[in-house]
C-alpha cells in the first residue's frame, strides 16, 4: 500500500506531519513478480529520506531485533535521521521475571553491538492495545528532534575539544605529531562537524573514541554524529604573501628598538622621544 500522511497537532501546539509505511519484509519472504510490494517499500524509503525521525516498529514477540529491522535502522543511520524504537505487543513478553526495561536494554544492546554510533537509542516498549506507554513516545520524538536539529556554538565546540585532546591525544602519523586545532559545525540535520587537523584523516578507532566523547557531552544518542577531517593550512590563509615583509604603523617594541639602533648609525645619538628621522631625497 502507498505512505499515509497525517497533519496532526501534539498537545494542540506542536504540528506533526505523521508518515505510516507499509511494513517492509525481508527480501526472501516477498514474491518475486510483486510488483506492488516493490513500490510499496520505495515508497516507504522515500518517507523516510523526507523525515525528521524515524519511528522503528518492532514486534516485540521475537524478543530480539531481527536482520531486516536491523538493515531498516542502517538505512536510517545512512540517510541521517534520528531514530527511536517502538516496540509493540508489550503485553504478551511481560511477566514478573521480564519487564519492559529489561526488553529496552536488550534491544539497546544489540543495536550498538551492529551500529556503535547508535549508541543508547531510544527505545519505547509500549502496547497499543492496552494503550500502556503509548502516550510515551511523542515527547520522546521530539526530543530526539531537538537533539538532531541542535547547533552547538563554536565556543563550546573547542572547549569540549580541549578538555578531550588533554585527555587522549591523537596517536602520531608518519613520525609526526597529529594536532586538531579547532572544530566547527557545518549544519545541523544531521549534526556534521568539521575537524581543522594537520593531517588528511584519523584513525578509525580515534575517531570512535571523539564520537563517544562528543555524545555523552552533548546527548546527541540515536543518531549518527558526522566527524569530517579537513586537512588545514600551516600558515595563516588571510596573510598575503606580498605584505609579507611589509609593516604599517608604530610597529611596536621591535619597531621602536630598529629606530633607536638606525638613529644611533646615523646621527652617533638617540632619536627624541616621539619624533622620527625623515631621510631627504
Amino acid at each position: 500500500r502507498d505512505s499515509i500522511s497525517v497533519a496532526w497537532n501534539w498537545k494542540k501546539n506542536k504540528p506533526v506531519q505523521i508518515v505510516d509505511t507499509a511494513g517492509i519484509r525481508r527480501g526472501v519472504k516477498r514474491e518475486r513478480s510483486d510488483e506492488i510490494e516493490d513500490l510499496a517499500v520505495l515508497d516507504a524509503m522515500r518517507a523516510m529520506k523526507l523525515a525528521d525521525v524515524a519511528v522503528l516498529v518492532l514486534d516485540a514477540r521475537a524478543r530480539y531485533v531481527q536482520r531486516q529491522e536491523l538493515a531498516i535502522a542502517d538505512a536510517v543511520v545512512r540517510e541521517g535521521r534520528a531514530l527511536v524504537i517502538a516496540a509493540n505487543k508489550m503485553d504478551l513478553i511481560v511477566d514478573e521475571e521480564y519487564t519492559k526495561h529489561d526488553f529496552a536494554n536488550a534491544v539497546q544492546e544489540q543495536i550498538e553491538t551492529r551500529f556503535p554510533m547508535l549508541r543508547q537509542t531510544p527505545v519505547v516498549a509500549m502496547s497499543s492495545l492496552y494503550g500502556d506507554n503509548v502516550f510515551k513516545l511523542m515527547p520522546v520524538v521530539f526530543k530526539a528532534r531537538e537533539r538532531w536539529a541542535r547547533v552547538i556554538p563554536t565556543g563550546q565546540l573547542n572547549r569540549w575539544l580541549e578538555e578531550v585532546l588533554d585527555e587522549h591525544s591523537p596517536p602520531m602519523q608518519n613520525g609526526r605529531p597529529t594536532r586538531i586545532k579547532y572544530i566547527l559545525q557545518t549544519k545541523g540535520r544531521p549534526p556534521t562537524f568539521l575537524l581543522f587537523c594537520n593531517v588528511t584523516e584519523l584513525p578509525i578507532n580515534y575517531l570512535r573514541y571523539l564520537t563517544r566523547s562528543f555524545q555523552d557531552s552533548f546527548d546527541m544518542f540515536g543518531m549518527e554524529v558526522r566527524l569530517v577531517v579537513k586537512a588545514s593550512a600551516e600558515t595563516n590563509p588571510y596573510t598575503s604573501k606580498s605584505n609579507k615583509n611589509k609593516t604599517t604603523g608604530v610597529g611596536g617594541w621591535q619597531g621602536r628598538q630598529k629606530r633607536f639602533v638606525a638613529g644611533l648609525k646615523r646621527t652617533g645619538k638617540p632619536l627624541q622621544k616621539g619624533r622620527r628621522a625623515r631621510h631627504k631625497k
